[in-house]
């Protein structure tokens, strides 16, 4: 398999030395914010991590390999190409073989961030069942990847873009354990409480650490969603996102956007709706979020050691 793996020399040293490592995706850099905030962001996320004291691993495919932690040149390349693809499961191969640049999305972050031995993955939101799926068979590849492939997810949530009630029934379904932070509700995204309860509330790193741990041990493969609230100060109003929301999804479906071109068209009109501030939210939870996934990393490699 290290046929296809390209380790940075940070990550490299990492895996000698036994030193926690956290998967961060790319799409959240190539189609998730607009430049020169999507760099500057992931620098400093990447930053939290070591400052935790783990090592960031950002994954992209670049030249026919797949790129485990980018150097600033990297970032630069998919934060301002216009030609980088949205990888998920099903692109790997295509971007690969063809040596295509891609990003990498939660469901392909998760693939091969597992490849690489890394257990920890910190991003933004996970993808779900999108509104209207009854008619539209419109689900993200990522909650099928949290069913078959065992790599603690930490993130806000899933965005209120999405059927929340029918994404977290389906995660139920292929029993993956979605556990909340700090609280028992499900946060969403740019707001806190999505009007649902999470399955379990753990707190603390050791904790979280332990149940992740627990769970691979009895061989019970699969993904666990460490749904971490955006702090509060941060948080966006859930009547004024959801009017936003609403109009937006309204937009989408008027220009004829389907697909994987949804959720960043979504992202960018919610952005302008709300005059940026939907940018300093979503900044602000994958800041967050890299620091709880950070103390989850060294947990779990305490419990790895012999």
């Amino acid at each position: 398999m290290h046929v296809y793996l390209n380790f940075s020399d940070e990550v490299s040293a990492a895996r000698l030395s036994g030193k926690p490592i956290v998967a961060l995706e790319s799409t959240i850099i190539s189609h998730g914010m607009p430049y020169p905030q999507n760099v500057q962001t992931a620098r400093e996320v990447e930053q939290i991590i070591r400052q935790q004291g783990a090592v960031p691993a950002t994954i992209a495919i670049i030249a026919g390999k797949i790129h485990i932690g980018l150097s600033d040149a990297e970032l630069e390349l998919l934060g301002q190409s216009k030609d980088a693809m949205k990888v998920s499961r099903r692109d790997l191969p295509y971007v690969l073989t063809s040596k295509k640049l891609g990003a990498t999305t939660v469901a392909a972050t998760m693939i091969c961030a597992e490849l690489a031995d890394i257990s920890v993955f910190v991003t933004g939101g996970i993808g779900g069942v999108h509104r209207g799926a009854e008619t539209s068979f419109d689900i993200s590849a990522d909650l099928q990847e949290l069913a078959q492939t065992s790599v603690a997810v930490v993130c806000a949530g899933a965005k209120s873009i999405l059927d929340l009630g029918l994404t977290l029934e389906y995660l139920e379904t292929y029993g993956v354990p979605v556990v909340s932070v700090g609280q028992k509700a499900f946060p969403a995204f740019f707001t806190r409480d999505s009007g649902y309860l999470a399955d379990f509330q753990l707190d603390t790193a050791e904790e979280q650490a332990n149940f992740v741990h627990a769970k691979w041990q009895l061989g019970l493969r699969g993904g666990v969603v460490i749904a971490n609230p955006v702090p509060e100060s941060d948080a966006m109003p859930t009547e004024e996102i959801d009017l936003i929301t609403s109009q937006a999804l309204e937009e989408a479906a008027l220009q004829g956007i389907t697909g994987k071109a949804v959720t960043p068209f979504l992202l960018s009109r919610i952005k302008e709706l709300t005059g940026g501030r939907s940018l300093a939210t979503n900044i602000a939870l994958v800041k967050h979020n890299a620091k709880v996934g950070a103390m989850l990393a060294l947990a779990l490699a305490l419990l790895k050691k012999p």
